[in-house]
């Protein structure tokens, strides 16, 4: 089993990540510190969205979802998506970063 760094601090790091790159990147709600589960939203800033949710592969290895699908959707029913996954778990965190190019440095290596 892989250690795993604690929810707030791989915010931070992505956030972090996602300035260097020239795309916005904030906390929009804020989840438990130490196991909260993440949303990313990635918004184009062109009324179209999506939001990625981690998963785990068939090799075991974290991957991301696009919720409610892969493809950019009005950016209404992303956040409705949200608000409902907030519903269920109110220790979620909601990330979201604003990019024309709809980027989200998630499959990148840290260096």
């Amino acid at each position: 089993m892989e250690p795993r760094l604690k929810a707030g601090f791989w915010i931070k790091a992505l956030i972090r990540r996602c300035q260097t790159e020239g795309a916005f990147a904030a906390i929009v709600r804020h989840g438990d510190d130490t196991a909260g589960s993440i949303i990313v939203k990635i918004n184009t800033l062109d009324g179209k969205a999506r939001a990625l949710v981690p998963g785990f592969g068939l090799d075991g290895d974290r991957m991301w979802r696009g919720q409610p699908g892969d493809d950019p959707v009005a950016e209404n029913e992303v956040d409705a998506y949200i608000a409902r996954a907030v519903e269920r778990d109110p220790d979620v965190w909601v990330i979201e970063i604003e990019d024309r190019e709809g980027r989200h440095f998630l499959d990148e290596p840290v260096e």
